[in-house]
């Protein structure tokens, strides 16, 4: 049906089961964006293609993805969001059986493409479903409980996906997905089909739709390729780099004066919007970048499994899931700046301590700060949603949902290519920088040699075995850099987020009131 009236809030069983229902959905898309990851050789292996081409499972899900979520408020006045997150759901089942069912790399490929296109939807809806759900007053919570599911699922992904490849087939990393999005669907169903929104049959923008397709298209290969590829010396990077340079202003001014655009820019005119998405997006691109390298620095270079690395990540969901309800509670009554402020002294405090280790690290000494994460973690998405959302009258929540999520999944891949990118040339720093005493003149290095020699290495051995040594070190050091990179940049972040406005009504109220 469609509805002019917003609906009451829901209360008792229904606003349970709601509520579990879509932070089911949420938790299994976030969880599809990174439990491939680890599953690449596997899947390379198994389809008989080269690890490089294995990448594109999870490049062409990004790119798909990361052109649909903007869409999500142009989509939801066409067909609105109950029926569009019903649809994003039972079409992400489908594709996920079908990614499990490839019998080759293109069709796999095909499917990714369709599961990336379809989840784009269902993390704004989600979010705009639930504060339409609560009471004004329980804004805070619910936004709690929909940022607990974001935060523990990437998290979990690459944990999930190595034990399920190691123990099992890889297409179960694709079909864990059925189940969970059958009842996710039906238990939404039943409860959200009397609460459609209204729906608005507006022309679409044609012209504003193929620059969008083509800029983030472009943009999002040319991240996820750029390392591969060694970035600006390849012609492809720089094709890709032109193509979204210019599709990308010609996008903007036509959105900024189209009469019915596919993405709402004025959204930008919001300062607390504004303010909101460039904290969380820089934080997120922080954070991603460093989930990234981490577990990376376990493997190549301190000799940890897949596994073992992915348990010296896991505790960080813990704080973030006990906190996250206490977040939730205390946010209506105090400033949401101050809780964003702790959120990112603590971030950086955790990546100054990440700054200081070595490669003699610990396991005690690697979990601390992990577990110190899962603080920060449960303070960042509550508050911030409410900043960008406060304000905002009803119609816009899922447009300003999609546009805000749209930007902190791009700048996750920024951060993500930067950070990777940046490791890499640290490292060749370094080791530059740690050669150039490796040498017959210096005294120790030369002593270290004849050590290796009267243990029975010939001098290429010795040669060899200290150059690993200087590796190892380097990329230590360059990993340090990232680290204390990281900290500085959250402390700067603070005063960004001062630029905001007090959220009215307390803590977001607001918030669920235009959801309303």
């Amino acid at each position: 049906m469609t509805s002019h009236a917003q609906p009451a809030p829901l209360r008792g069983g229904q606003l349970v089961l709601g509520t579990i229902a879509l932070s089911l959905a949420t938790f299994m898309n976030v969880l599809d964006t990174s439990i491939a990851n680890v599953s690449i050789p596997a899947i390379s292996g198994d389809l008989g293609v080269s690890a490089s081409q294995g990448t594109w499972v999870i490049t062409s899900f990004a790119v798909a993805n990361a052109i649909s979520v903007p869409l999500t408020g142009w989509l939801t006045e066409r067909f609105g969001q109950v029926r569009l997150f019903i649809s994003s759901i039972l079409l992400f089942v489908i594709s996920s059986w079908l990614c499990g069912m490839a019998p080759t790399l293109g069709f796999l490929l095909a499917a990714r493409v369709l599961q990336g296109a379809v989840a784009g939807p269902m993390i704004p809806l989600s979010q705009s479903l639930l504060l339409s759900s609560y009471p004004q007053q329980k804004s805070a919570m619910a936004l709690s409980m929909w940022g607990m599911t974001t935060l523990v699922a990437p998290v979990l992904g690459p944990i999930l996906g190595g034990w399920i490849s190691d123990n099992y087939q890889w297409p179960w990393i694709f079909y864990i997905n059925i189940p969970i999005g059958i009842l996710a669907a039906s238990v939404t169903w039943s409860i959200y089909r009397t609460r459609e929104s209204q729906i608005q049959h507006k022309p679409i923008d044609k012209v504003g739709l193929t620059l969008l397709v083509l800029w983030v298209g472009s943009l999002q290969i040319m991240l996820d390729k750029g390392k591969e590829l060694d970035w600006f010396n390849s012609t492809t990077i720089v094709a890709l780099a032109l193509v979204a340079i210019v599709s990308f202003a010609f996008f903007i001014v036509w959105e900024i004066t189209e009469k019915y655009p596919v993405v709402d820019l004025t959204l930008f005119k919001g300062i607390n919007f504004t303010g909101g998405v460039v904290a969380i997006s820089v934080g997120y691109g922080l954070f991603f970048g460093n989930l990234v390298i981490l577990p990376q620095w376990l493997q190549i270079y301190l000799g940890y499994t897949a596994t073992q690395a992915g348990l010296i990540l896991a505790p960080v969901g813990l704080f973030a899931i006990l906190l996250s309800p206490v977040i939730g509670k205390t946010l209506p009554k105090v400033d949401a700046r101050w809780v964003v402020t702790a959120s990112f002294a603590l971030f950086a405090l955790v990546f100054y301590m990440r700054s200081e280790f070595n490669t003699q690290v610990d396991v005690h000494t690697l979990l601390i700060p992990t577990f110190l994460q899962g603080i920060p973690m449960s303070m960042f998405f509550i508050p911030l949603t409410a900043i960008i959302l406060s304000g905002l009258p009803a119609r816009r929540i899922p447009a300003a949902a999609g546009l805000s999520n749209f930007v902190r999944i791009l700048c996750g891949g920024v951060g993500t290519s930067i950070t990777a990118t940046l490791w890499d040339n640290r490292i060749s720093l370094h080791h530059a920088q740690l050669t150039e005493s490796a040498n017959v003149y210096n005294p120790i290095f030369d002593h270290a040699v004849n050590g290796l020699t009267t243990l029975g290495l010939s001098h290429e051995q010795a040669y060899g075995m200290i150059d690993g040594l200087i590796t190892n070190q380097s990329a230590m050091l360059g990993a340090n850099d990232i680290f204390w990179i990281s900290a500085v940049l959250f402390i700067l972040m603070i005063g960004l987020v001062w630029f905001t406005r007090p959220i009215r009504s307390s803590g977001g109220a607001d918030v669920a009131a235009g959801a309303h």
